[in-house]
Parts: structure tokens; sequence; C-alpha cells
């Protein structure tokens, strides 16, 4: 089965009162903040008030706690995958490069609930397939335009993106330039 844009599986749909629509996305913005700051194991009661809702509400949205990891990580790949979008009209290099750093603050998030998503689920492979696509579009464009190498996938590339950031920095400032470094190795020659 597969998932529409807004909706993380099923039983768990973006509601359509405008209202509801922003509890549910307030919700989303705050399990990610608060998953980023403190893991998986992140309080859903402080979920609750960062959002600004009551934690009868985080229940209405999410029945389960999975069901909010499911559906931040979903919310993520679609961000990632509009942010391709927007990117598009960039020259292929800024476009690949700006898209690549969206990437790692999405790894933040991934990281902190990928012990707790289903991996296995329709959702979460169609998610993926999702991003892949994007980020194919992306680098075939600028392998064609000659400023990517021929020789690197889309798959080398986010597996080198993410284990770049696995890693800890001093800052954001070193975090920055190892990035930089690394896509200086992928630089059509």
């Amino acid at each position: 089965m597969q998932t529409q844009p807004g909706q993380t599986q099923p039983g768990v749909r973006r509601p359509q009162r405008a209202d509801a629509r922003r509890n549910f996305d307030a919700l989303i913005a705050a399990a990610r903040d608060a998953f980023a700051e403190h893991g998986s194991g992140a309080s859903l009661e402080e979920i609750a008030r960062r959002a600004g809702v009551g934690i009868g509400t985080l229940y209405r949205n999410f029945p389960t706690r999975r069901d909010l990891f499911d559906a931040v990580y979903t919310d993520e790949i679609e961000a990632l995958c509009r942010a391709a979008g927007d990117v598009a009209d960039l020259p292929p290099w800024d476009a690949l490069a700006l898209w690549l750093r969206r990437f790692v603050g999405y790894l933040a998030t991934k990281r902190a609930i990928y012990e707790e998503i289903n991996r296995d689920s329709e959702m979460i492979r169609g998610a993926r397939e999702s991003m892949y696509r994007a980020a194919d579009a992306l680098l075939t464009r600028a392998q064609e335009a000659g400023l990517a190498r021929t020789d690197v996938s889309s798959d080398d590339l986010l597996r080198m993106i993410s284990g770049l950031t696995a890693g800890g920095y001093v800052d954001d400032a070193q975090r920055e330039r190892v990035l930089t470094v690394a896509l200086d190795g992928i630089r059509g020659r």
C-alpha cells in the first residue's frame, strides 16, 4: 500500500481542518526538535507542551509513539524532496551542494529516531525511495554538466555524507569544513 503525502501510515493522516492541521504540524515540528535534542526517549508530554497542545491532542493525532516517529521521519523525507524541487532551478553544482546541506539536517533527526521506526514498512521504504530519486536527479544533473564525478552514484554520495555527519564535531564550522572537503572530492575533474 502506497501512502500519500501527509499520510504517515493507515490511521494517521494530516487533518483537513485548518486548526487541527496547525496542531498536527506543530506536533511534528516539536517532536523533530525534541528527538534531535534528547533522542527517541524524549518525553511526549514535553513534545505536546512545545507544540502548545494538550497530551490528548498528541494521542488523538498519533495513537502510538511509533506513529509519531514514523510521522516525523516521513515529514523529514517530504521536506527533503520539496527542497530538491526548490533548488532545481539553481546551477547544477549549487543545487546539489545546497540540497546535501539540507540532507545533513535531516540526518540529525533520523539518527535520533532510527531505532524506533519500522524500517521494513512500505511507508518507510517508499519515503526512502523518494529521497533517493531526489538525490539522483540532482546528482545526474551535476554529472551531465561535467560538475560532478560520473563514477559516483547517489547511493555512494548519501552514504558518504551520512558517514561524515555521524562523527562528533567541535562546532558547526568544523562540520561545514568537513562537508566542503567531501564535496570537493566529488567535483568533476
